[in-house]
């Protein structure tokens, strides 16, 4: 078991992580947070919310206004259970799994291109960390949600990893998927995050990048940590 990391220099922190779909963000992210006893915000859950909220009710992912309205109505909650970790709530009801189907990640990337809906998003998520301890990821955290973090790190991998990946967590949810498949989506998906208009995905300059084609979650979460405890100190 990981040793949790008790130092003041963490405390009250901003550890905001970019990177494309399929690098390692998420779990990373949750583990690193649960390391250092962040909060993990997970950027990309809300977006899935919105777009999970519209398959459900039939609203295309070309209707920027409703979207929007979408966006601004709908209540996402953050919950943690001391089984099962962080959970995200769509109007009191857990769709923690529901969001991660492959038709809610598709939409989730369409309805993410419209400024209102960032809007909103981006709102929130601000509001979240007022008060830092907090471990953000997405594919805008350093650039837009998140200027100012104390640390900002941009993870990436090589494609055919990123999709084996991928792969491996639709197979553990039972969903068909191949490999070919899961590349050809992230194709699709890095080409979307990229060339979007509204908060595209960047590499900020003054990001920390580690590649993690052949790393392991573990030596992530430590390589991060220690350049956090690197960077804090100095900066104390």
């Amino acid at each position: 078991m990981a040793v949790p990391v008790k130092l003041s220099v963490f405390e009250g922190k901003i550890i905001a992580i970019d990177g494309p779909a399929g690098s390692g963000k998420s779990t990373t992210a949750k583990q690193l947070a649960q390391r250092l006893g962040y909060t993990y915000l997970d950027t990309g859950a809300m977006y899935r919310a919105v777009a999970l909220f519209a398959l459900r009710h039939e609203v295309s992912f070309d209707d920027e206004n409703a979207l929007t309205q979408i966006a601004s109505r709908i209540n996402i909650e953050f919950r943690t259970d001391s089984e099962k970790g962080q959970l995200i709530f769509l109007n009191d009801e857990d769709v923690s799994d529901a969001i991660r189907t492959e038709p809610v990640t598709h939409g989730s990337s369409a309805v993410a291109v419209f400024a209102g809906v960032r809007s909103e998003m981006v709102g929130r998520q601000k509001l979240l960390g007022v008060k830092g301890n907090i471990v953000a990821e997405g594919r805008d955290t350093t650039s837009v949600v998140f200027p100012k973090a104390h640390l900002k790190v941009y993870l990436q991998a090589d494609i055919k990893v990123r999709a084996q990946r991928r792969h491996m967590e639709a197979a553990l949810r039972g969903q068909e998927s191949t490999v070919e498949m899961q590349e050809k989506l992230l194709a699709q998906r890095d080409a979307n995050d990229s060339g979007r208009k509204e908060s595209p995905l960047t590499k900020v300059p003054d990001a920390v990048v580690i590649d993690t084609t052949r790393m392991s979650i573990d030596e992530q979460v430590e390589a991060i940590i220690d350049t956090a405890r690197r960077m804090f100190t100095v900066k104390r």
